[in-house]
Protein backbone atom coordinates (compact mmCIF):
# COMPACT_ATOMS: atom_id res chain seq x y z
CA UNK A 1 0.00 0.00 0.00
CA UNK A 2 1.42 3.51 -0.90
CA UNK A 3 -0.13 6.63 -0.42
CA UNK A 4 -1.63 8.45 -3.74
CA UNK A 5 0.21 11.51 -3.36
CA UNK A 6 3.56 12.19 -4.94
CA UNK A 7 4.77 9.36 -7.12
CA UNK A 8 2.55 7.26 -10.19
CA UNK A 9 1.51 4.38 -9.02
CA UNK A 10 -0.72 1.72 -10.52
CA UNK A 11 -3.58 0.43 -8.86
CA UNK A 12 -3.70 -2.95 -9.60
CA UNK A 13 -0.07 -4.39 -10.89
CA UNK A 14 -1.70 -7.40 -12.29
CA UNK A 15 -2.76 -4.80 -15.21
CA UNK A 16 -0.05 -3.92 -17.72
CA UNK A 17 -2.15 -2.69 -19.96
CA UNK A 18 -2.82 1.31 -20.47
CA UNK A 19 -5.00 2.66 -17.49
CA UNK A 20 -8.42 3.81 -18.42
CA UNK A 21 -7.95 7.33 -16.43
CA UNK A 22 -5.60 8.38 -14.83
CA UNK A 23 -4.54 12.07 -13.03
CA UNK A 24 -1.21 13.58 -13.03
CA UNK A 25 0.18 16.05 -10.52
CA UNK A 26 -4.27 16.49 -9.65
CA UNK A 27 -4.73 19.13 -7.01
CA UNK A 28 -8.60 19.52 -5.58
CA UNK A 29 -10.32 21.76 -3.57
CA UNK A 30 -11.80 25.22 -3.94
CA UNK A 31 -11.08 28.62 -5.05
CA UNK A 32 -11.61 31.39 -2.51
CA UNK A 33 -11.15 35.02 -1.71
CA UNK A 34 -8.27 34.16 0.36
CA UNK A 35 -7.06 31.56 -2.37
CA UNK A 36 -6.64 28.22 -3.06
CA UNK A 37 -8.48 25.68 -0.70
CA UNK A 38 -6.86 22.72 -0.88
CA UNK A 39 -8.12 19.44 -0.26
CA UNK A 40 -5.84 17.02 -1.71
CA UNK A 41 -2.52 17.97 -3.94
CA UNK A 42 -0.07 15.66 -6.09
CA UNK A 43 -2.86 12.74 -6.88
CA UNK A 44 -1.49 10.70 -9.61
CA UNK A 45 -4.02 8.16 -9.81
CA UNK A 46 -4.98 5.28 -11.96
CA UNK A 47 -7.69 2.90 -12.93
CA UNK A 48 -7.65 -0.28 -15.55
CA UNK A 49 -10.67 -1.85 -17.30
CA UNK A 50 -11.97 -4.54 -15.14
CA UNK A 51 -11.51 -2.66 -11.97
CA UNK A 52 -14.25 -2.10 -9.15
CA UNK A 53 -12.54 0.65 -6.90
CA UNK A 54 -14.54 2.26 -4.00
CA UNK A 55 -13.87 5.50 -2.58
CA UNK A 56 -14.21 5.68 1.39
CA UNK A 57 -13.81 7.89 3.81
CA UNK A 58 -15.20 10.28 6.50
CA UNK A 59 -17.86 12.96 5.71
CA UNK A 60 -16.11 16.42 4.53
CA UNK A 61 -12.92 14.86 3.86
CA UNK A 62 -13.04 15.66 -0.21
CA UNK A 63 -14.73 12.67 -1.51
CA UNK A 64 -17.36 14.50 -3.80
CA UNK A 65 -14.87 17.07 -4.88
CA UNK A 66 -12.63 14.18 -6.07
CA UNK A 67 -15.39 12.93 -7.57
CA UNK A 68 -16.32 15.75 -9.63
CA UNK A 69 -12.82 16.87 -10.48
CA UNK A 70 -12.19 13.43 -11.95
CA UNK A 71 -15.62 13.49 -14.26
CA UNK A 72 -14.89 17.35 -14.76
CA UNK A 73 -17.57 18.86 -13.54
CA UNK A 74 -15.41 20.80 -10.87
CA UNK A 75 -12.19 22.77 -12.88
CA UNK A 76 -8.90 21.24 -10.61
CA UNK A 77 -6.58 23.45 -8.84
CA UNK A 78 -4.22 21.73 -10.83
CA UNK A 79 -3.17 19.14 -12.39
CA UNK A 80 -4.21 16.93 -15.26
CA UNK A 81 -6.61 14.24 -16.10
CA UNK A 82 -6.79 11.85 -18.65
CA UNK A 83 -9.34 9.02 -20.49
CA UNK A 84 -7.78 6.92 -22.31
CA UNK A 85 -4.81 9.03 -22.53
CA UNK A 86 -6.92 12.17 -23.83
CA UNK A 87 -7.09 15.38 -21.72
CA UNK A 88 -10.53 15.32 -20.30
CA UNK A 89 -10.45 19.16 -20.35
CA UNK A 90 -10.26 18.89 -24.20
CA UNK A 91 -12.54 16.40 -25.29
CA UNK A 92 -15.90 18.48 -27.13
CA UNK A 93 -19.31 17.09 -25.17
CA UNK A 94 -19.95 14.11 -27.59
CA UNK A 95 -16.71 12.49 -27.07
CA UNK A 96 -16.50 12.71 -23.34
CA UNK A 97 -19.87 11.36 -23.24
CA UNK A 98 -18.68 8.30 -24.86
CA UNK A 99 -15.38 8.23 -22.19
CA UNK A 100 -17.60 8.76 -19.15
CA UNK A 101 -20.76 7.73 -17.34
CA UNK A 102 -22.04 9.14 -14.36
CA UNK A 103 -24.84 8.28 -11.88
CA UNK A 104 -25.21 10.67 -9.38
CA UNK A 105 -27.43 10.90 -6.38
CA UNK A 106 -29.57 13.68 -7.87
CA UNK A 107 -33.46 12.63 -7.93
CA UNK A 108 -34.17 11.91 -11.20
CA UNK A 109 -37.82 13.75 -12.29
CA UNK A 110 -38.36 11.32 -15.24
CA UNK A 111 -42.30 12.12 -15.24
CA UNK A 112 -44.42 9.12 -17.72
CA UNK A 113 -41.05 7.80 -19.51
CA UNK A 114 -40.95 3.96 -18.96
CA UNK A 115 -37.74 2.49 -17.61
CA UNK A 116 -36.63 1.62 -21.53
CA UNK A 117 -37.34 5.64 -21.92
CA UNK A 118 -34.95 6.82 -19.15
CA UNK A 119 -32.16 3.55 -20.50
CA UNK A 120 -32.70 4.44 -23.80
CA UNK A 121 -30.93 8.22 -23.09
CA UNK A 122 -27.63 6.19 -22.27
CA UNK A 123 -27.73 5.81 -26.56
CA UNK A 124 -28.07 9.81 -27.29
CA UNK A 125 -24.06 10.19 -27.74
CA UNK A 126 -24.43 7.61 -30.77
CA UNK A 127 -27.61 8.14 -32.27
CA UNK A 128 -28.20 10.68 -35.20
CA UNK A 129 -29.91 14.06 -34.82
CA UNK A 130 -33.24 12.79 -34.97
CA UNK A 131 -33.16 10.64 -32.04
CA UNK A 132 -33.90 7.44 -33.90
CA UNK A 133 -32.99 4.19 -32.02
CA UNK A 134 -31.45 1.51 -34.00
CA UNK A 135 -32.32 -2.12 -33.95
CA UNK A 136 -28.49 -2.35 -32.33
CA UNK A 137 -28.89 0.30 -29.96
CA UNK A 138 -32.99 -1.54 -28.43
CA UNK A 139 -30.37 -4.48 -28.45
CA UNK A 140 -27.96 -2.51 -26.30
CA UNK A 141 -30.63 -1.43 -24.04
CA UNK A 142 -32.23 -4.57 -23.64
CA UNK A 143 -29.29 -6.06 -22.60
CA UNK A 144 -28.02 -3.35 -20.38
CA UNK A 145 -31.93 -3.93 -18.30
CA UNK A 146 -31.18 -7.68 -18.20
CA UNK A 147 -27.47 -7.34 -16.68
CA UNK A 148 -29.71 -5.15 -14.01
CA UNK A 149 -32.04 -8.25 -13.65
CA UNK A 150 -35.02 -5.70 -14.77
CA UNK A 151 -35.45 -7.22 -18.35
CA UNK A 152 -39.14 -7.81 -17.52
CA UNK A 153 -39.45 -3.76 -16.65
CA UNK A 154 -39.14 -2.42 -19.38
CA UNK A 155 -42.48 -0.87 -20.11
CA UNK A 156 -43.31 0.06 -16.68
CA UNK A 157 -43.31 3.57 -15.27
CA UNK A 158 -39.91 4.75 -13.79
CA UNK A 159 -41.63 6.89 -11.03
CA UNK A 160 -43.37 3.66 -10.02
CA UNK A 161 -40.29 1.82 -8.79
CA UNK A 162 -38.96 1.52 -5.81
CA UNK A 163 -35.77 3.75 -4.63
CA UNK A 164 -33.57 0.46 -5.61
CA UNK A 165 -35.25 -0.77 -8.73
CA UNK A 166 -35.06 2.76 -9.80
CA UNK A 167 -30.73 2.85 -8.53
CA UNK A 168 -30.50 -0.14 -11.39
CA UNK A 169 -32.24 1.57 -14.20
CA UNK A 170 -29.63 4.44 -14.13
CA UNK A 171 -26.63 2.20 -13.95
CA UNK A 172 -28.52 0.10 -16.96
CA UNK A 173 -28.30 3.28 -18.62
CA UNK A 174 -24.64 3.91 -17.93
CA UNK A 175 -24.30 0.53 -19.04
CA UNK A 176 -26.18 1.54 -22.41
CA UNK A 177 -24.05 4.90 -22.69
CA UNK A 178 -21.16 2.00 -23.38
CA UNK A 179 -18.10 4.16 -21.64
CA UNK A 180 -14.89 2.22 -20.21
CA UNK A 181 -15.41 4.87 -17.24
CA UNK A 182 -18.52 4.15 -14.92
CA UNK A 183 -18.84 6.59 -11.87
CA UNK A 184 -21.40 6.43 -9.48
CA UNK A 185 -21.53 9.05 -6.20
CA UNK A 186 -23.15 7.43 -3.49
CA UNK A 187 -25.07 4.51 -5.55
CA UNK A 188 -26.43 2.56 -2.10
CA UNK A 189 -27.50 5.80 -0.49
CA UNK A 190 -30.81 5.76 0.72
CA UNK A 191 -31.38 2.07 0.27
CA UNK A 192 -32.09 -0.84 2.14
CA UNK A 193 -29.71 -3.46 3.51
CA UNK A 194 -30.64 -6.21 0.93
CA UNK A 195 -30.72 -3.21 -1.93
CA UNK A 196 -27.35 -2.27 -0.99
CA UNK A 197 -25.98 -5.34 -1.30
CA UNK A 198 -27.57 -6.38 -4.61
CA UNK A 199 -26.08 -3.13 -5.67
CA UNK A 200 -22.91 -4.10 -4.97
CA UNK A 201 -23.20 -7.63 -6.19
CA UNK A 202 -24.35 -6.24 -10.03
CA UNK A 203 -21.28 -3.75 -9.99
CA UNK A 204 -18.68 -6.53 -9.29
CA UNK A 205 -19.96 -8.73 -11.39
CA UNK A 206 -20.02 -6.09 -14.23
CA UNK A 207 -16.71 -4.87 -13.64
CA UNK A 208 -15.69 -8.53 -14.66
CA UNK A 209 -18.70 -9.45 -17.33
CA UNK A 210 -18.22 -6.01 -19.26
CA UNK A 211 -14.35 -5.37 -18.39
CA UNK A 212 -15.32 -1.69 -17.88
CA UNK A 213 -13.88 0.09 -15.39
CA UNK A 214 -16.18 0.98 -12.40
CA UNK A 215 -15.39 4.04 -9.62
CA UNK A 216 -17.51 4.53 -6.56
CA UNK A 217 -17.60 6.87 -3.70
CA UNK A 218 -19.63 5.00 -0.19
CA UNK A 219 -19.67 4.91 2.87
CA UNK A 220 -20.13 1.32 3.20
CA UNK A 221 -17.49 -0.17 4.31
CA UNK A 222 -18.52 -3.57 5.11
CA UNK A 223 -19.59 -4.06 1.38
CA UNK A 224 -16.53 -2.38 0.03
CA UNK A 225 -14.22 -4.76 1.88
CA UNK A 226 -15.95 -7.71 0.07
CA UNK A 227 -16.46 -6.48 -3.44
CA UNK A 228 -14.10 -3.96 -4.47
CA UNK A 229 -10.71 -4.90 -6.28
CA UNK A 230 -9.22 -1.49 -4.64
CA UNK A 231 -10.08 0.89 -1.92
CA UNK A 232 -9.12 4.55 -2.04
CA UNK A 233 -8.95 6.20 1.35
CA UNK A 234 -9.32 9.40 1.94
CA UNK A 235 -8.76 11.69 5.11
CA UNK A 236 -8.78 14.71 5.89
CA UNK A 237 -4.65 16.37 5.75
CA UNK A 238 -3.49 13.00 4.87
CA UNK A 239 -2.37 12.03 1.85
CA UNK A 240 -5.11 8.96 0.20
CA UNK A 241 -4.26 6.00 0.41
CA UNK A 242 -4.86 2.74 -1.70
CA UNK A 243 -4.63 -0.58 -1.98
CA UNK A 244 -6.52 -3.99 -1.78
CA UNK A 245 -9.05 -4.17 0.94
CA UNK A 246 -6.99 -6.92 2.96
CA UNK A 247 -3.78 -4.59 2.74
CA UNK A 248 -5.16 -1.90 4.27
CA UNK A 249 -7.09 -3.36 7.20
CA UNK A 250 -3.66 -5.41 7.94
CA UNK A 251 -2.03 -1.90 7.96
CA UNK A 252 -4.01 -0.46 10.19
CA UNK A 253 -5.51 2.36 7.63
CA UNK A 254 -9.13 2.10 8.79
CA UNK A 255 -8.07 2.81 11.95
CA UNK A 256 -6.14 5.89 11.42
CA UNK A 257 -8.53 7.16 9.07
CA UNK A 258 -11.77 6.27 11.07
CA UNK A 259 -10.23 6.93 14.65
CA UNK A 260 -13.28 7.15 17.07
CA UNK A 261 -13.46 6.73 21.06
CA UNK A 262 -17.01 5.21 20.77
CA UNK A 263 -16.20 2.27 18.64
CA UNK A 264 -13.30 0.36 17.13
CA UNK A 265 -12.58 -1.57 13.95
CA UNK A 266 -12.23 -5.49 14.07
CA UNK A 267 -9.34 -6.43 12.24
CA UNK A 268 -10.64 -10.33 12.29
CA UNK A 269 -13.95 -9.61 11.21
CA UNK A 270 -13.25 -5.87 9.15
CA UNK A 271 -16.48 -4.25 10.88
CA UNK A 272 -16.54 -1.42 13.41
CA UNK A 273 -17.26 -2.53 17.04
CA UNK A 274 -19.36 -0.10 19.77
CA UNK A 275 -17.40 0.34 22.67
CA UNK A 276 -19.47 -0.82 25.64
CA UNK A 277 -19.19 -0.01 29.35
CA UNK A 278 -17.48 -2.90 31.03
CA UNK A 279 -19.59 -4.93 33.50
CA UNK A 280 -16.59 -7.68 34.22
CA UNK A 281 -15.90 -11.55 32.67
CA UNK A 282 -18.02 -14.44 32.10
CA UNK A 283 -16.59 -17.30 31.28
CA UNK A 284 -18.37 -18.63 28.02
CA UNK A 285 -18.12 -22.85 27.05
CA UNK A 286 -19.44 -23.87 23.95
CA UNK A 287 -18.89 -24.26 20.04
CA UNK A 288 -20.20 -23.29 16.77
CA UNK A 289 -22.87 -21.06 15.55
CA UNK A 290 -24.43 -20.70 18.66
CA UNK A 291 -21.18 -19.80 20.33
CA UNK A 292 -20.51 -16.92 17.66
CA UNK A 293 -23.66 -15.20 18.63
CA UNK A 294 -23.74 -15.53 22.20
CA UNK A 295 -20.31 -13.74 22.30
CA UNK A 296 -20.91 -11.43 20.43
CA UNK A 297 -24.43 -10.63 22.58
CA UNK A 298 -22.73 -10.84 25.99
CA UNK A 299 -19.89 -8.23 24.58
CA UNK A 300 -22.73 -6.16 22.80
CA UNK A 301 -23.85 -5.84 26.74
CA UNK A 302 -20.45 -5.09 28.00
CA UNK A 303 -18.78 -8.62 29.45
CA UNK A 304 -15.64 -9.50 28.74
CA UNK A 305 -14.92 -13.24 27.31
CA UNK A 306 -13.29 -15.88 28.38
CA UNK A 307 -13.04 -19.51 27.97
CA UNK A 308 -11.05 -20.27 31.56
CA UNK A 309 -12.63 -21.16 34.43
CA UNK A 310 -12.46 -19.86 37.87
CA UNK A 311 -15.02 -16.95 37.18
CA UNK A 312 -17.85 -15.83 39.29
CA UNK A 313 -20.01 -16.16 36.11
CA UNK A 314 -20.26 -19.16 33.84
CA UNK A 315 -22.07 -20.03 30.64
CA UNK A 316 -22.63 -22.94 28.62
CA UNK A 317 -23.97 -23.54 25.60
CA UNK A 318 -25.90 -26.97 26.25
CA UNK A 319 -27.79 -27.89 23.17
CA UNK A 320 -29.44 -25.60 20.22
CA UNK A 321 -32.20 -23.81 22.67
CA UNK A 322 -30.63 -24.05 25.84
CA UNK A 323 -27.88 -21.89 27.81
CA UNK A 324 -26.71 -22.90 31.07
CA UNK A 325 -25.35 -20.02 33.77
CA UNK A 326 -24.02 -20.73 36.83
CA UNK A 327 -22.60 -17.98 39.34
CA UNK A 328 -22.03 -19.36 42.77
CA UNK A 329 -24.41 -21.10 44.48
CA UNK A 330 -26.88 -20.02 41.46
CA UNK A 331 -27.75 -22.10 38.62
CA UNK A 332 -30.32 -22.14 35.59
CA UNK A 333 -31.24 -22.72 32.52
CA UNK A 334 -32.08 -20.58 29.62
CA UNK A 335 -34.32 -21.15 26.35
CA UNK A 336 -32.72 -17.94 24.53
CA UNK A 337 -29.71 -15.49 24.20
CA UNK A 338 -32.68 -12.91 25.85
CA UNK A 339 -33.34 -15.05 29.12
CA UNK A 340 -29.37 -15.62 29.34
CA UNK A 341 -28.98 -11.44 29.42
CA UNK A 342 -32.17 -10.97 31.73
CA UNK A 343 -30.46 -13.62 33.94
CA UNK A 344 -26.98 -11.39 33.82
CA UNK A 345 -28.60 -8.67 34.67
CA UNK A 346 -30.43 -9.53 37.80
CA UNK A 347 -27.12 -10.75 38.65
CA UNK A 348 -25.40 -7.55 38.36
CA UNK A 349 -28.41 -5.85 40.05
CA UNK A 350 -28.13 -7.94 43.20
CA UNK A 351 -24.32 -7.88 42.65
CA UNK A 352 -24.69 -4.40 43.24
CA UNK A 353 -27.30 -3.96 46.00
CA UNK A 354 -24.92 -6.32 48.05
CA UNK A 355 -22.21 -3.91 47.25
CA UNK A 356 -24.07 -1.10 48.72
Amino acid sequence: MEPLNGKSIAFNHRHLSRPILRTQDLSIGYETKNGPFILEEHLNIRIHNGELVCLIGPNGCGKSTLMRTIAGLQKPLRGTTYIEGKILKSLPPHKYARLISLVLTDKIQAGAFSVKDVVAIGRYPYINHFAKLRPYDCKIIDRSLEMVHLESYSDRHFSELSDGEKQRVMIAKALAQDTPLIMLDEPTAHLDLPNRVEIMNILKKLAINTNKAILLSTHELDLALQTADSIWLMKRGTAIRNGAPEDLVLTGAFEDVFACDAFDFDKSTGAFKVKHISKGSVALLGSGIPYLWTRRALERDGYKISEGTGHEVSVKIVGSNCWQIASGGFQDNCKSIAMLLAHLRHLDYYKTKKAD
